[in-house]
């Protein structure tokens, strides 16, 4: 996170990890001692990141932080907007057709799609005499005359090129996300070096009570007595002596 390198996958990996902080902090609550209330003062649940990553970022997301369909639905208004204009682009033209024919009563209005100019509202000349002055003439045809209108032109300006827009605007949005995470990396560190410390507690306490083993008392004086040793190492390699 911090070297700018970690990919969606990475990041809903961490998600789930922080899943698990809260439940791991509730049963620490249970724990009593001196270590137990320091480790309690370090843990951070990291509930406001977990958050973040659960409402930005798909479930399942591409390898890649540059191929899109990384941000879910709902998380940016503007990404559900380019979704929808690349998914539904043809039905906001098809519902625009019928709104002009309507509005003007032009029968064999179309909208047309040329790769030099774009999208415009095709007119035969039998009709042109009732073309609305908010028509802007775009080109001229033999029998037809071709025109745009501010709404044409908005629906045009987010159907071309939506999915190259929304692409590179997920990675913001992915990069974003990532630089609040690393903001916040000296919060995730302690809480990692905390769960690190159960980790190690948790460990021993499993060796210890599987195998019997007794608390050893220390001393400073510099004198090792061992009475009664045992050697776990050994113990585990020859069972039967």
């Amino acid at each position: 996170i911090t070297y700018q390198t970690a990919t969606p996958r990475d990041l809903i990996a961490f998600r789930n990890s922080l899943q698990m902080l809260p439940a791991i902090k509730m049963l620490l609550e249970e724990l009593s001692g001196t270590l137990a209330e320091e480790i309690r003062t370090e843990f951070d649940d990291l509930s406001d990141l977990y958050a973040l990553l659960y409402a930005s970022i798909q479930e399942e997301p591409p390898i890649s932080s540059r191929d899109g369909d990384i941000i879910k639905d709902g998380y940016h208004e503007e990404v559900d907007r380019l979704r929808q204009a690349k998914t539904e682009g043809k039905t906001w033209l098809a519902e625009l057709e019928a709104k002009e024919k309507e509005k003007t009563g032009i029968k064999n209005l179309r909208i047309k799609y040329n790769k030099v100019f774009g999208y415009c509202l095709e007119v035969t000349n039998s009709f042109k005499d009732m073309v609305p002055d908010y028509f802007i003439r775009k080109q001229t045809l033999t029998n037809a005359e071709r025109f745009i209108t501010p709404e044409l032109k908005e629906l045009e300006d987010t159907i071309l090129g939506a999915e190259e827009r929304l692409t590179a605007f997920e990675y913001e949005l992915f990069k974003s996300v990532r630089d609040h995470l690393a903001e916040n990396v000296a919060r995730i560190q302690k809480t990692a070096k905390a769960i690190a410390q159960l980790d190690v507690f948790a460990s021993l306490a499993l060796v210890a009570s599987r195998n019997n083993y007794c608390k050893p008392k220390i001393n400073e004086s510099g004198i090792i007595d061992i009475k009664n040793g045992r050697h776990p190492v050994v113990e585990k390699m020859i069972t039967n002596d």
